[in-house]
């Protein structure tokens, strides 16, 4: 076990400056000096990063900025006790004791335990003015020595005595915060707390309602989910439960346990910054029958989710609901595509024709005789054929999927088997692609509004299961079969025919834009459009219409541009490229051969001004030379590894080649000429120095 903080990394009355950046910097700056991270800037930016999301500052004058980086290279506490105090957004005034807790991407459990209980201590008033009091480094080293070696709580659902004693006394325990019988039995209330790092705020949170909850005399147990072990609540003292706290950034792991609960639900930080009035909040929750509540899964959930995003714009809602089906689409055309690429590389192109006259007159002790022409003989052709027709019945799932989670982002699980159902009705009529993006959005709709029909108590419980899905069924599938099923597939024959007589010009083209599609957005709603709209039309491709094969090679060659180009660029001007991304770099040279076009994220995170239009110019060139060469591709993801199912493999590597230098050469003369004067933010604060 390492030490996580020594004197060098205590700052006693220093002045770091007048802002949160300020201070932030000064304090990855030591922590880098002191040989605990790798670089100032990653640390920095990390750091940053997780104070915009959320103030770290808490009542009493206290801040605690956090992160977890790859630039850390072992878990380190940086503490700096500041004049003049700096404002970190506590509500009761600035902060003058600092704690910057610098975790790495991987920190083990036993260093976030510790670190997780110096962050419980420090709402604690005492150890607070011990700090305030303390007159060198090496006092408030041994303060948090002390800190961290105090006992761990039993369990971290369980925070303080008084509950464990009250909760074990069973249902029926009237015990108080002082011991003495009570004629009626005290409130219970249940709490998760959670925040995106999962270090600090999770489990200050949780003391805090802790002790709220002991002065208000309630029976209060809790449930840390950090980013250690979590120990769950106990399902029958959340069943005994009068009330749930919910002071959370994130989303609830195991919501549905609390279902029907009266609720109060807030940011992380009120947990700590008002605690007694969140305690107060849910008892008189517990005494209120139009108490808001924790939503069962169904309908009910679906418009507490609509009240949770009433916020959000019309735009992006729809970007998320179809976000949404196409990434659960993803899986069984990734699986279904490659498994159909090694069908014909075992049974040749032919093996479509003979593939279920093999599986049901053959098996593996009675080979085919009969084989395609191209096929790795007898026993090729009959995996061949296994491995076809598995990829065949994964890829009619695509539209049923498609529309099925379209539906699920519309109206939660209620909207799923309606969704699902348009989405077949879809193939049937042959709409295909956008017969399942409207049949989706029809099944989500129906069953979001019958799911917020009034209903008698009796009937809610058959609503999810029953109702929704027979009705919503009928309305979205109905309204296809008998309106726009029709309609729609004319227009997919239409934009199929379009695609098949593109040729030449035309088809260079749309190379060039599926290429900028591909590179605008690394993996975000325009990349998986330009990816869905090819991966829709694979399944059409044949040895005589191989324009949607040339969209699919077109699209994955493209998409595979931007992290190999980051990864060419680290090798070509290292000193343009920051540690951490010339490690990103290493790993973007696989990311980018696989087609996981994420592997660019970092590197456009830190730069995306130089990094994007760099990419998409290398992923234009790529689009327009893969459409100008007719490379196919038969599988839908993989990059290289899937070379046996790319046509024209050759060309193939040379487009993706091209496009790679010449985004690696563009990223690299941006970040060389198109350079803005760099304003020196902490040339105006005053020089750092530490008390004797």
């Amino acid at each position: 076990m390492t030490t996580l903080i020594n004197d060098d990394l205590v700052l006693l009355d220093t002045n770091l400056g007048t802002d949160t950046t300020s201070v932030i910097r000064h304090l990855a700056e030591l922590i880098t000096k002191n040989g605990r991270a790798a670089e100032v800037e990653g640390l920095f930016a990390d750091a940053l990063a997780r104070e915009q999301k959320t103030a770290t500052g808490v009542p009493g004058g206290i801040a605690i900025p956090h992160c977890r980086s790859a630039a850390v290279l072992e878990p380190t506490l940086a503490m700096a006790r500041l004049n003049p105090a700096v404002d970190f957004g506590a509500k009761d005034g600035p902060a003058d004791i600092i704690f910057f807790i610098a975790a790495p991407a991987g920190a083990d459990n036993e260093h976030l335990k510790l670190l997780s209980k110096l962050a419980r201590s420090l709402i604690k008033k005492d150890f607070t003015a011990a700090l305030r009091a303390a007159a060198t480094p090496a006092e408030i080293v041994a303060l948090v020595a002390d800190a961290l070696k105090d006992k761990p709580k039993p369990a971290a659902s369980t925070l303080a005595p008084a509950e464990m004693s009250a909760a074990a006394s069973g249902p029926g325990s009237t015990a108080t915060g002082g011991g003495a019988a009570e004629p009626a039995r005290r409130k219970r209330i249940v709490a998760v707390t959670a925040c995106p790092t999962g270090i600090a705020h999770t489990y200050m949170a949780a003391d805090s309602l802790v002790q709220a909850a002991q002065e208000a005399g309630v029976d209060f147990q809790v449930e840390t989910q950090g980013s250690g072990a979590v120990t769950p609540l106990d399902p029958a003292v959340i069943a005994a439960a009068d009330a749930v706290i919910f002071a959370v950034d994130v989303d609830v792991r195991g919501k549905e346990r609390f279902a029907g609960k009266p609720l109060v639900s807030s940011p992380v930080k009120r947990g700590i910054d008002e605690p007694a009035k969140m305690i107060r909040e849910a008892i008189a929750a517990a005494d209120n029958p139009n108490a808001h509540r924790v939503p069962h899964f169904g309908a009910e959930e679906t418009a507490d989710q609509k009240a949770q995003s009433s916020g959000e714009s019309l735009g992006a809602k729809v970007k998320k609901v179809l976000l949404t089906g196409v990434s659960y689409m993803i899986p069984f055309v990734a699986g279904g595509g490659l498994l159909i690429a090694l069908g014909f590389l075992l049974g040749g192109f032919q093996i479509t024709e003979v593939a279920d006259k093999i599986l049901t007159s053959n098996s593996l002790t009675n080979l085919p005789t009969d084989i395609p022409i191209k096929a790795l003989g007898p026993l090729g052709a009959y995996l061949g054929a296994v491995a076809f027709k598995i990829g065949s019945l994964s890829m009619a799932f695509l539209v049923p999927a498609l529309a099925g989670y379209i539906a699920f982002g519309i109206a939660d699980r209620p909207g799923i088997a309606p969704g699902f159902t348009a989405g077949s009705v879809a193939v049937f009529m042959g709409a295909g692609f956008l017969g399942g993006l409207v049949g989706g959005i029809l099944a989500g709709l129906a069953a979001y509004w019958i799911g917020s029909w009034k209903v008698p108590r009796w009937l809610r419980g058959l609503m999810p299961v029953v109702i929704i899905p027979l009705l919503g069924s009928i309305l979205a599938s109905g309204a296809m079969l008998l309106f726009l099923g029709a309609p729609i597939a004319a227009l997919t024959v239409g934009l199929n025919n379009w695609l098949t007589g593109m040729s030449g010009a035309s088809a260079v083209v749309l190379g060039i834009i599926l290429g900028l599609m591909m590179c605008f957005d690394l993996g975000g709603p325009v990349n998986k459009v330009a990816y869905a709209f090819a991966v829709a039309g694979l399944g059409a491709g044949t040895i005589a219409n191989q324009a949607p094969w040339e969209i699919m090679a077109t699209v994955m060659a493209a998409g595979m541009v931007p992290p190999l180009a980051m990864a060419l660029a680290t090798v070509l001007d290292k000193k343009r490229f920051s540690l951490a991304e010339r490690e990103n770099g290493k790993a973007a040279w696989l990311l980018g051969a696989s087609f996981i076009s994420e592997g660019a994220i970092p590197f456009a995170a830190a730069d995306p001004l130089r990094v994007i239009p760099a990419s998409m110019l290398g992923g234009a060139v790529t689009g327009a030379l893969t459409m100008a060469f007719h490379v196919t591709s038969q599988a839908p993801h993989g990059g290289f590894f899937v070379f046996f199912a790319i046509g024209n493999v050759a060309m193939f590597a040379l487009s993706i080649a091209v496009g790679t230098v010449i985004a690696a050469l563009a990223v690299v003369a941006l970040k060389r000429w198109a350079v803005r004067t760099p304003v020196d933010t902490l040339a105006t604060a005053a020089p750092v120095h530490q008390a004797a």
